[in-house]
């Protein structure tokens, strides 16, 4: 790929061998294990790498592929493969995607081809051939539209969902490496994330690039994710960072991203949203899921398990799963549901009066910092509107421990 920056392994991989932990986990494969603080499954099927793992059909299934050239749609109650796609690529897949309002699925792969396939007959219904290495694809919400993006042409191409046509190209969209493309939820617009750490907005609409951002991550910015309303958009970079972005002010454009606190030992490699945009996961180089609070951006707990790389994560719709998925071959099933109980995560909740939120200022409309003491009464400008009219501030004492 045509990636400049630096290697993104900043710790050391685990050593070979683990056939003791590997047994203690086929054993549990099926039912909830209390091996780390929240219960876990583990799912064994790939004999390599496992490049995405996705929930779906209302958290009852997830879909998965790898370096394997398989996909598996497994069953979550049960944890076993209702379905594993052979034969679809001859190299690595490194995306696939549930097509919505249909029994389909999008994949992508290293052997330049995008492939349609009935989940039900295993069946594959177009195949779809360019000049570059595939390296993501996303659904639009509505089902009708697929995208994917290329390498090295560092080119996106629209696609039309039901028979694979080129519906648009954009050709030297990016410097370097296109990491990943997503539709935003309503379908208008097309993010991408790349290897020249820049992210790009693309209107189906107007078939136009309407936002361009120097992202201000040190290093190659390696997935993005949406929040529901689209209002925000998250990316994960190699530099061990996520920001967040509110796309509505556009205040990013002078003040850069917001820097999500506690960051990752490792570099990042993926992100992903709960429905309701409350729960934040990540998963790094550091073998770590990381879930966070987005009301005080900080990190509150870290789910450790794998033996290797964490490739992707997924937030169930209804906020009770995390699916991961490793370069040590399995994807892992997380029981978040009752995380907030755990003794680390409540001490973390508590003090949320150390940490910051990220405000609007009601004047000039730019995002600004406040710190989070556990009253109401926050400034709604920022300090720059509140020292041109000092009179109208009044400082507000601490609250009362």
């Amino acid at each position: 790929m045509a990636s400049k920056n630096l290697d993104p392994l900043s710790v050391k991989e685990a050593p070979g061998g683990g056939g003791e932990e590997r047994a203690e986990e086929e054993r549990g494969a099926g039912e909830w294990s209390q091996e780390t603080q929240v219960p876990v499954k583990v799912l064994r099927a790939h004999s390599d790498t496992v490049t995405a793992a996705r929930l779906c059909f209302s958290d009852r299934c997830v879909l998965s592929c790898s370096s394997d050239r398989t996909a598996v749609l497994w069953e979550v109650d049960g944890c076993r493969p209702l379905r594993v796609f052979e034969g679809l690529h001859g190299k690595t897949i490194t995306e696939c995607a549930l097509i919505p309002n249909s029994n389909r699925m999008a994949s992508v792969s290293w052997d330049k081809k995008m492939v349609a396939t009935d989940l039900e007959t295993g069946q594959a219904l177009w195949r779809w051939r360019q000049a570059g290495l595939l390296t993501s694809c996303s659904s639009s919400s509505d089902g009708r539209l697929l995208v994917c993006a290329a390498d090295p042409q560092n080119a996106v191409y629209i696609i039309e969902a039901t028979s694979g046509q080129t519906l648009h190209h954009i050709s030297d969209h990016h410097r370097s490496t296109i990491t990943r493309c997503r539709f935003d939820p309503q379908s208008q617009r097309v993010a991408t994330v790349s290897a020249d750490r820049t992210i790009k907005l693309w209107d189906l609409l107007t078939h136009k690039t309407t936002v361009s951002i120097g992202s201000n991550h040190d290093n190659v910015v390696s997935d993005c994710c949406f929040t529901n309303s689209g209002h925000f958009l998250c990316t994960a970079s190699w530099d061990k960072s996520l920001k967040l972005w509110d796309l509505q002010t556009g205040g990013f454009h002078s003040h850069g991203g917001t820097t999500l606190q506690r960051g990752h030992e490792g570099s990042v490699s993926s992100c992903s949203f709960s429905a309701d945009a409350t729960l934040l996961a990540s998963g790094s180089y550091d073998r770590t899921v990381a879930l966070w609070d987005t009301s005080s951006l900080c990190q509150t707990l870290v789910l450790k398990g794998h033996s290797d790389w964490v490739t992707d994560v997924s937030v169930g719709t209804d906020r009770k799963l995390v699916a991961s998925a490793s370069k040590d071959g399995s994807v892992r099933l997380w029981n978040v549901e009752n995380v907030e109980e755990i003794p680390e995560v409540m001490e973390k909740k508590r003090s949320e009066g150390t940490g910051t939120h990220v405000l609007q200022c009601e004047e000039c409309g730019r995002p600004f910092p406040v710190s989070t003491p556990q009253t109401s009464d926050l400034p709604t400008r920022c300090v720059f509107c509140r020292l041109k009219s000092p009179s109208r501030y009044r400082p507000q004492p601490p609250p009362v421990m």
